[in-house]
């Protein structure tokens, strides 16, 4: 099989209408916009729909840089896996071995913390089966109050102690719980081991070797490079419907757990490299994709990376993630020869409105790429 060379363009691949009209759908949902890269067997495709910025008919920009979110745990994740690989991290050791004077419970190894098996409490706020809901840090706190302090500086050890401050979920090692906690954790950690920021080392182990130029880590940076699509928030102010650019705002209130910038290219060069085995021996790499049930159908976690069974079609390595107003979708076949990224541009709100249109949106993709049987359509 014969893959389309990165720089092609899509008109020098083949055409894909059932692709743009599922992201021209997208963007008649309520997405503001969105872009797509796809890699498969046809050869390589980019797409886009949608605005980059309201009041504008400008597409949003194919690889322009977008916060991807949760996606930043599979970074870290890779980040951990390279120390473990150096000899300087454990992955069964107590957590609490390398980061001394926050009380963390011994029973925590930092497998735990990458699998989200630790129980540690959340800090952005815990959803209980029961509809109990118990608030997290102020920044994570919906509508106009988020807007107030989207600007806030967070240091990583001050989100850690207010989330060793409650109740654990369980008791370690006995169930499955996503916890952006766990990944600050392991942030501190690696500056523990290391000696060195977090994205420094990231830029060492990852970045660097892989040749990824338009990510970044910025951790308390507010700024986002160009070119990049603008996110926007809604909310409501004294009765009155707001709506407000937030493309700019301190990372440092999800850390860890969500703070990365990058694009599409990146993305996509990141995960098949690391499901390849550029970044990883095997045997690590088998350790990664090692994975624990979770409450969500047809997924399982391993460690930073959610494991999707598509049934007859196999499975796929995924992570996607969302950060006010901007979401990256990410998505590759185990032998890394058929991947799909995208990147999404938003109006969030507090009732978020747009969740289901997201969820179905991801859905169409991911079977108008990943299963043999034709495009879902309208």
């Amino acid at each position: 099989m014969t893959l389309a060379t990165p720089n092609q363009t899509a008109a020098q691949a083949q055409d894909r209408p059932e692709l743009q009209q599922i992201l021209d759908d997208i963007v008649a949902s309520g997405i503001t916009g969105i872009t797509l890269r796809v890699r498969d067997e046809r050869g390589d495709w980019t797409g886009a729909a949608g605005r980059a910025e309201l009041g504008s008919d400008a597409l949003p920009p194919i690889d322009g840089h977008v916060r991807v979110g949760s996606n930043t745990k599979t970074f870290t994740a890779a980040l951990a896996l390279r120390l473990v690989e150096e000899g300087r991290l454990d992955l069964d050791a107590s957590a609490a071995g390398y980061l001394r004077g926050f009380d963390l419970d011994p029973r925590i190894t930092v497998r735990m913390l990458l699998q989200h098996t630790s129980g540690v409490f959340n800090f952005t706020g815990e959803f209980y089966p029961d509809g109990t809901v118990v608030a997290g840090i102020p920044s994570t706190i919906s509508g106009k109050e988020w807007v107030d302090s989207r600007f806030t500086r967070y240091a990583p050890e001050e989100l850690v102690r207010l989330a060793l401050s409650k109740p654990g979920r369980f008791e370690p090692g006995t169930d499955w719980s996503y916890s952006n906690t766990n990944y600050v954790i392991v942030r501190l950690i690696v500056e523990k081991v290391t000696g060195r920021p977090i994205a420094e080392e990231m830029d060492r182990a990852i970045f660097t070797p892989l040749g990824l130029r338009d990510t970044a880590q910025p951790t308390y940076e507010t700024a986002i490079a160009e070119p990049h699509p603008h996110a926007y928030y809604r909310y409501d102010d004294d009765g009155v419907e707001r709506t407000v650019d937030v493309s700019e705002h301190n990372p440092s209130w999800i850390s860890s757990g969500g703070d990365m910038i990058s694009t599409s290219q990146d993305l996509q060069t990141f995960l098949t490299s690391l499901v390849t085995g550029r970044l990883l021996p095997a045997q690590l790499l088998t350790e990664m994709r090692t994975t624990t049930p979770t409450p969500i159908p047809g997924m399982e976690y391993g460690l930073g990376v959610f494991v999707q069974d598509l049934g007859e079609h196999g499975t796929v390595i995924t992570h996607n993630g969302g950060a006010a107003g901007y979401a990256a979708l990410v998505y590759c076949t185990p032998d890394g020869r058929r991947s799909m990224t995208a990147t999404l541009n938003y109006i969030d709100d507090a009732a978020l409105t747009l969740a289901v249109p997201f969820q179905q949106g991801s859905q169409r993709l991911v079977d108008a790429v990943f299963r043999t049987a034709p495009a879902v359509t309208a």
